[in-house]
C-alpha cells in the first residue's frame, strides 16, 4: 500500500531500504517521529515496519535518498558538418591507401631480397663447380713427376 502510493517519488527498492532503516532505528528505541495515541500504538501491534510505514507516508522520515549519476565529461561535443566529415573521410582513405602501398613495397622487396640471395647462392655454387673443374688429376701426377726428377738428378 505504502510503495504503491510512493512509486513516482522512490522505486521499490530505495522504499525497502528506506522501511528496513527505519525499522531497525525503531526497533533500537529511537523515538517515534508521529505522535500516535495508545489505542494505534496497539493496532499496529508495536510493529516497527509498520510503524516505519506510517512514518514514510506521513514524510516525516529524515531519510534522503542519494542517486549517483554519471559524471558529465567537460568536453562539448561539437557537431560536426558534412564538409568537415567528408574531408575526414578523405584522409582517412589516404592513409589507407599509403598504408597498403608500403605492404606492397615491403612485399616486393622481400621478393627482390630473396632473388638476390639465391642468386647469390647459384653464384657460389658455379664458383665452387669452376673450383673443382680447375684440379684435374694431371695436376696431382705433376707433383709426382717433380719427385721422381729429383730421383733422378
Amino acid at each position: 500500500m505504502v510503495i504503491e502510493k510512493l512509486q513516482d517519488k522512490f522505486t521499490k527498492y530505495e522504499i525497502a531500504r528506506i522501511l528496513g532503516a527505519r525499522s531497525l532505528q525503531l526497533a533500537m528505541d529511537a523515538p517515534v517521529l508521529l505522535k500516535l495515541s495508545a489505542e494505534e500504538e496497539e493496532e499496529l501491534n508495536y510493529d516497527t515496519l509498520r510503524i516505519a510505514e506510517k512514518e514514510l507516508e506521513a514524510e516525516v522520515l529524515p531519510i534522503t535518498v542519494r542517486r549517483p549519476l554519471p559524471k558529465k565529461s567537460g568536453k562539448s561535443i561539437k557537431k560536426l558538418s558534412e564538409e568537415e566529415i567528408k574531408e575526414r573521410l578523405e584522409k582517412q582513405a589516404e592513409e589507407e591507401k599509403k598504408k597498403i602501398e608500403q605492404e606492397t613495397k615491403g612485399s616486393v622487396e622481400a621478393v627482390g631480397e630473396e632473388v638476390e640471395a639465391e642468386e647469390k647462392v647459384e653464384k657460389k655454387e658455379e664458383a665452387e663447380d669452376e673450383m673443382m673443374e680447375m684440379a684435374t688429376p694431371e695436376d696431382e701426377t705433376s707433383e709426382d713427376s717433380e719427385e721422381v726428377a729429383g730421383e733422378e738428378i
